[in-house]
C-alpha cells in the first residue's frame, strides 16, 4: 500500500515532553507521515493518533539512545580516573617516602568514586537503553498498524489497538527519566541525517 509522505510539523505532538524541547531548538523541524492512502475516512482519526505515536516514540527512542550514550561515557570518564589514582597511589605509598602524594592521590580517587557512585551513572545508562528499546518497540508497533493492518481492520478492532499503543506510550513516559538537552540535540542530528530511515523507503 503506498504511503503518503505529506510533511507535518511539530504541533499536536505535545504529549510527550521530549516534543516540547525540541520545539524550542528546531521549531521548523518537519516530519514524514506514515498515513496510507486511501484510508477509510471512518479511519483517519484513528490513523492521524497512531502517526502522532509513531512520531512521539521515534524522537523519545533516539533520545533515549543517545540519553545511554552520554550515561556510558560519564560512567568512564570517573570510573577509569578513580580506579588508576587508586591503584598509583597504592604503588607509591608501597614505594617508599613520597611524602603526601600517595594520600592525595587517594583522596583524588575516592572523590571520582564518591562521585560515580553519587551520580549512578551505570544504573541510568541500563535505564536509559531500556528505555530506547521500549520506544523503538512501540515505533515499530504503531508503523507496522498504520502501513499494513490498519485499512483492513474494523474500527473497533483498529480503536482497540490505538487504545493499547496509547497505553504503552503513556506508561513508558511515566517511567523513563527524560533525556538531557544535549541527547534531544544529538538525537536531531542522528534523526536528520537519515539515523531512522530504511534502504527500503527510499524509492518511495
Amino acid at each position: 500500500m503506498d504511503v503518503a509522505k505529506h510533511r507535518i510539523t511539530l504541533a499536536g505532538f505535545s504529549a510527550c515532553p521530549i516534543f516540547t524541547c525540541l520545539h524550542d531548538f528546531w521549531p521548523n523541524e518537519v516530519f514524514v507521515s506514515l498515513i496510507p492512502n486511501g484510508i477509510p475516512e471512518s479511519h483517519r482519526a484513528i490513523a492521524q493518533e497512531a502517526d502522532r505515536i509513531h512520531e512521539s516514540a521515534l524522537w523519545s527512542a533516539q533520545g533515549q539512545f543517545e540519553q545511554a550514550k552520554l550515561w556510558r561515557l560519564i560512567n568512564l570518564t570517573l570510573g577509569v580516573p578513580a580506579a588508576a589514582l587508586a591503584a598509583i597511589s597504592g604503588g607509591t605509598a608501597l614505594g617508599g617516602d613520597l611524602g603526601v602524594w600517595p594520600g592525595v592521590l587517594a583522596l583524588i580517587s575516592a572523590a571520582f568514586s564518591a562521585t560515580l557512585t553519587t551520580v549512578n551513572a551505570s544504573r541510568r545508562m541500563t535505564q536509559a537503553q531500556a528505555s530506547a528499546n521500549a520506544y523503538l518497540q512501540l515505533q515499530t508497533a504503531a508503523r507496522q498498524f498504520l502501513t499494513i493492518d490498519l485499512a483492513d481492520m474494523s474500527h473497533e478492532d483498529a480503536r482497540d489497538t490505538l487504545r493499547n499503543l496509547t497505553n504503552t506510550r503513556d506508561e513508558l513516559n511515566k517511567t523513563s527519566d527524560p533525556p538531557g538537552r544535549l541527547a534531544y540535540k544529538k538525537s536531531s542530528k542522528n534523526i536528520s541525517g537519515g539515523g531512522q530511515s530504511y534502504t527500503t523507503d527510499e524509492g518511495e
